[in-house]
């Protein structure tokens, strides 16, 4: 996996502990669908990228100070985190490999709906590159017993 791809995956990572936070996140416990699509424009062209991943979300997990929708991963610092019932919005920065990645995220929780971007402009020795990130997700029902 590229250095550009683990930034992503750190950023977009879903349900992976961080902070403590000050309210319990609008999002309706159950089995969720995530549908991430991804665009990169810069020195090198890809194709978008499309991910979809299926998670349970307990009402545990979203009353825990462990749940959260950002990874923070060696290399990368958070420089800022709101957080309410409705929204999350957050900056990181990341170093590896000789390049540098500046990550700002926005997501926003609506019950039986979450939506976000994720914006990342890298410099490394491949060039300049922005990758966009789009992430729906949507509530699918109760959670299967095999989760």
């Amino acid at each position: 996996m590229t250095m550009k791809m683990k930034m992503l995956a750190a950023a977009v990572a879903l349900a992976l502990p961080l902070a403590a936070q000050a309210e319990t996140p609008n999002i309706k416990p159950g089995e969720w669908e995530f549908v991430s699509v991804t665009s990169i424009k810069g020195d090198v062209e890809m194709p978008n990228q499309t991910n979809t991943e299926r998670q349970c979300i307990s009402a545990e997990d979203l009353e825990s100070a462990d749940f959260g929708f950002i990874e923070e991963e060696e290399g990368c610092e958070l420089l800022e985190q709101n957080m309410s019932a409705d929204s999350l919005d957050y900056r990181m920065t990341c170093t590896a490999d000789g390049g540098d990645a500046d990550i700002n995220g926005s997501m926003r929780f609506m019950g039986e709906q979450v939506e976000g971007d994720v914006i990342i402009d890298t410099d490394s020795p491949m060039g300049k590159m922005t990758m966009s990130t789009q992430i729906e997700g949507t509530y699918q029902g109760e959670c299967q017993a095999d989760d």
